[in-house]
């Protein structure tokens, strides 16, 4: 089998239903994003990168403006089905794309794939997709962070109880809370930017990366390089000054990291989602149909069942960096064929896998029910032990033993947890206070109710939530 090459001969596929296939086909993904993974496409783009290297040989006088002419008129003409005959007489499934296109262009196929290898042709394909894919993520990701924009400026005041270790904490606003998603977010947008920049296909260095092949043909000094140039110029895509067989496995590694790490911010965002769900909480509900079905057991269940599809698919993509870690640190010498099968799962499920994430989570974001009333309630229970710290510092300030105040307001709140516990409909801890002399001594009623009201001890949080809103207006055009 030569170089570049994976195929088992195996018979033309049929793809129904009757037969396996990939959820990516048919479930989850957009139908651009499988278009830009489709096979057909990629063929197409191996025919351009061709026709490119075609192109520059035919301007350094190596071939006839008839036989580039005769190239570019098939250049659509994806055969699949003829090159799947020849490939599996053969075994070599580029080399079969090359005979394809070679029998539709009987005077251009002489001159067809002259002085290249495989991965000249292939891993400049695959950057190619790459790109584009990534520029159809940060294009979700920006309607994405845009709908967080609004409803942070919505609910930027809001406020809700805010939970550490699970347990009630303090106050938090709403919007504040959306901020901390919408602010991971953003930066995987900063970093998906940086990826697309720094994107670099192989360019054209023949089979271990000496372009002797190409200074073969070109024949002057610098002729190989000035090719190389000429057919990136064409494809708009800048390269590697330095390739083997292929370009640096390392890069697929950078493009997984930065999927995953989108990955983990929705899977945070979901698994919140459903935490914040459940009946005890009970503050965030998904969108929900009028015929839409919560259980085939339980007709009144309402299961998270978007969010907990995020928190699934991401675990996905945040397993796919070990394969390219493996595939960076294990390419031999100039090459071999090891990476090859599982490139061709992982960088296209990779990149269906997020699309999805993105898009059904967008969806979710622009209809999720927030119930006040739910967020009311949990404030107006675990509001008050919240704000005990500004009580102790008013306290202080009055002229109590810190030491002291803080034994008064631990013994009171421990009473009224544990009556909160038991089922009372209103927490009792300020009722408590209130009837606590050593307390009264140094604070009236009315202060004392002000110290305690919650809602309002939410600090700067409202003012950086807004900002962060606009600096995602800012960032997205």
């Amino acid at each position: 089998m030569s170089e570049g090459a994976d195929s088992d001969g195996a018979e033309s596929p049929t793809f129904s239903h009757s037969t396996f296939l990939s959820p990516f086909s048919w479930r989850y993904g957009s139908p651009d994003m499988r278009r830009l993974w489709s096979e057909e496409h990629r063929r197409r783009l191996m025919r351009r990168v061709w026709v490119a290297l075609a192109e520059a040989q035919m301007r350094a006088g190596l071939v006839s403006e008839a036989q580039v002419a005769d190239l570019r008129r098939h250049v659509e003409d994806v055969d699949l089905a003829r090159a799947q005959e020849i490939e599996r007489e053969i075994r070599h499934d580029v080399m079969a794309e090359i005979q394809t296109f070679a029998e539709q262009s009987p005077l251009g196929g002489a001159i067809l794939h002259w002085g290249a290898t495989s991965n000249d042709i292939i891993d400049n394909v695959d950057v190619l997709r790459i790109r584009a894919a990534a520029r159809l993520l940060e294009e979700r990701l920006e309607e994405l962070l845009l709908q967080f924009a609004e409803l942070i400026e919505a609910t930027a005041e809001t406020p809700v109880m805010a939970y550490t270790h699970i347990q009630p904490a303090e106050p938090t606003t709403l919007g504040y809370r959306f901020a901390v998603y919408a602010q991971d977010l953003l930066h995987n947008l900063q970093q998906l930017r940086t990826l697309i920049a720094a994107l670099r296909g192989k360019g054209l260095k023949g089979a271990v990366g000496t372009q002797a092949s190409f200074q073969e043909i070109v024949g002057q000094e610098g002729g190989a390089s000035m090719l190389e140039e000429a057919v990136m110029e064409a494809l708009e895509l800048p390269y590697f000054p330095i390739a083997t067989q292929t370009y640096p496995r390392g890069q697929d590694l950078h493009v997984m990291q930065v999927l995953a790490a989108i990955a983990a911010s929705l899977h945070k965002l979901a698994l919140d989602f459903r935490l914040l769900q459940s009946p005890p909480f009970g503050e965030w509900q998904e969108p929900f149909g009028a015929r839409q079905v919560g259980s085939s057991a339980m007709p009144f269940k309402r299961n998270p069942i978007n969010m907990e599809n995020v928190c699934s698919l991401a675990r996905f993509v945040g397993a796919l960096p070990a394969v390219a870690w493996d595939n960076a640190s294990q390419a031999v010498l100039e090459r071999s064929l090891d990476d090859s099968a599982n490139r061709r799962l992982f960088l296209p499920e990779g990149f269906l896998a997020v699309d999805e994430l993105l898009r059904r989570t967008t969806r979710i974001v622009a209809g999720m029910t927030l119930d006040e009333a739910a967020m009311a309630r949990n404030i107006a229970c675990y509001g008050p032990f919240a704000a005990t710290e500004r009580l102790l510092m008013r306290l202080v300030a009055a002229g109590a033993d810190r030491q002291e105040a803080h034994e008064w307001i631990r013994e009171a709140s421990m009473e009224a947890w544990e009556r909160v516990q038991a089922g009372v409909e209103t927490n009792p801890l300020t009722e408590i206070l209130a009837d606590d002399v050593r307390i009264r001594h140094f604070m009236g009623a009315d202060e004392l109710d002000s110290a305690l009201d919650a809602t309002a001890y939410v600090g700067t949080a409202p003012e950086r939530a807004v900002a962060l809103a606009e600096q995602i207006r800012a960032e997205i055009p």
